[in-house]
């Protein structure tokens, strides 16, 4: 090998190790970046006769691209479980458990002991007061639990509109980026920075849509749904919602009252397992809106139904004439039960007991339409009310089961559903939350090893010395030359 072609493989050499510094470097200053894929240089020989050295191949981006895309379903599955959980959650803190003294249960309980307190004494007007007083509560129970759950699925219809405008704007950084990481690729400059852009902005999507990733020969990727729904093929999808201003009980997307996604004005089926969008942020909050609310109101309007029809029955205060509202009404009027969506927002108590709005507390003992006041001391009314509230019968709607109960027993037996739901959703989340950390934990020992790079860093030092002490033999053997 000549003196010049020794200079020209040291000098690639140490070109070589500037680069591979370089990138160690970066590798140590982004060990903590998300998204970030560590890069490693990829040397080739450049051996021709009698000179030799190196240059550099390319520099890659070293990823695990099937951990990461199991990482982001898990994403997906955590973000469509705790939305479900919570909904769930915020629903039985309304409700009260149990033990809660202000829960549902133990209001109905305190209603029917004031009930019983009334009957022992049926001439003190306090106890008459009192147990007006505990059915109120009963009703303010019922109406705020509705509102509740109306607000929780105006909640949703937000969170809906906000996810479907952040996957628009993902998904046009994505066509950005997939032009600008072609591009790169056939002026022959690296893209490994955009990629990892490119696969920051992807965890963001895949939150709120499940995502399956597909790598195109020129650097680009296509992004469909599990179920094979486009997002990215070239040209980003646009998807569109007009979210509704105010939501009531009565509205459902399969009437045609509350929008439905599209994807390119499209149609896009979103509350069932069978969903395009199905696993994600956005179809667990069409869920919420679209099902779990609606079958949470269905249940409390059973209940409000049966508390309604129990003291609506002429059998109970034979003051009532068929078509007058009993002691529970809708809105001051007969229960219709055509018109059942949404009475557990509707429910009240008669006027005629309730003294700011003209009635007297009498009217718990003597009859709520008796012509004037009955004897004192007569608790027949009162033992016929409490009578009527243990009485067991079936819910006529709802789907809590057709086994016969009181109403407490009733009220238990939805308290006990929406428990197990929650339950559930609560162990998924759980699950979900677990399968996700061990993933990205999985992903990290993927990620940059400081040990590793420092090591690196030593040996590329060890290099750089070895071909600079080369060039210095070099440099003296002409200075040899020159001197004879």
């Amino acid at each position: 090998m000549s003196i010049s072609s020794a200079i020209s493989s040291a000098l690639s050499g140490l070109n070589a190790s500037s680069r591979q510094v370089q990138a160690i470097s970066t590798n140590l200053a982004n060990s903590l970046t998300p998204g970030y894929g560590v890069r490693q240089l990829e040397l080739e020989s450049l051996s021709s006769g009698l000179s030799g050295g190196v240059r550099i191949a390319a520099i890659t981006r070293n990823v695990d691209e099937a951990l990461i895309s199991d990482r982001r379903r898990a994403d997906s599955a955590l973000a469509s479980s705790t939305t479900s959980a919570t909904f769930f959650a915020e629903l039985e803190r309304t409700l009260g458990t149990p033990e809660d003294p202000k829960s549902l249960t133990a209001r109905l309980a305190e209603f029917e002991a004031s009930l019983i307190s009334a009957s022992a004494r049926p001439e003190e007007e306090t106890r008459l007061q009192s147990a007006v007083l505990r059915a109120e509560e009963i009703v303010q129970a019922l109406n705020i639990a509705s509102d509740r759950v109306q607000a929780l699925r105006s909640d949703a219809e937000t969170r809906i509109h906000q996810d479907v405008t952040n996957a628009n704007e993902y998904l046009r950084q994505l066509e950005t980026l997939n032009g600008q990481i072609v591009d790169a690729k056939n002026r022959g400059v690296p893209a490994a920075a955009l990629q990892d852009q490119r696969s920051v902005v992807l965890d963001q999507l895949t939150e709120i849509v499940p995502l399956r990733v597909f790598q195109r020969d020129n650097g680009s990727i296509s992004i469909y749904t599990p179920t094979g729904a486009g997002l990215l093929d070239g040209r980003a999808a646009e998807l569109s919602f007009s979210p509704a201003n105010v939501i009531a009980p009565h509205m459902t997307q399969a009437i045609g009252l509350l929008a439905q996604l599209e994807s390119n004005g499209n149609p896009v089926a979103s509350a069932d397992d069978r969903s395009p969008i199905a696993g994600g942020r956005l179809a667990a909050n069409f869920g919420v809106r679209d099902g779990l609310a609606v079958d949470a109101q269905a249940q409390l309007d059973a209940i409000a139904r049966n508390l309604i029809e129990r003291f609506q029955d002429t059998a109970v205060d034979p003051t009532i004439t068929p078509g007058d509202p009993g002691l529970f009404s809708d809105g001051g009027a007969a229960f219709d039960a055509d018109d059942e969506v949404g009475i557990a927002g509707r429910i009240s108590l008669s006027d005629e007991v309730r003294p700011e709005a003209g009635g007297e507390y009498r009217r718990l003992r003597d009859g709520l339409y008796a012509a004037g006041p009955g004897s004192p001391g007569d608790a027949t009314l009162l033992q016929n009310l409490t009578q009527a509230l243990s009485e067991v019968d079936a819910l006529a709607s709802g789907n809590l089961g057709g086994t016969s109960r009181g109403a407490a027993g009733h009220v238990a037996s939805m308290m006990g559903y929406f428990g197990e739901q929650r339950l559930s959703l609560d162990q998924s989340v759980a699950f979900s939350r677990s399968n996700q950390a061990g993933l990205v934990e999985n992903e990290l020992s993927f990620g940059v090893n400081t040990d590793e790079e420092l090591q690196r860093l030593l040996l590329v030092e060890q290099a750089y010395a070895a071909n600079a002490r080369l060039i210095q033999t070099a440099g003296e053997m002409l200075d040899e030359l020159l001197r004879i």
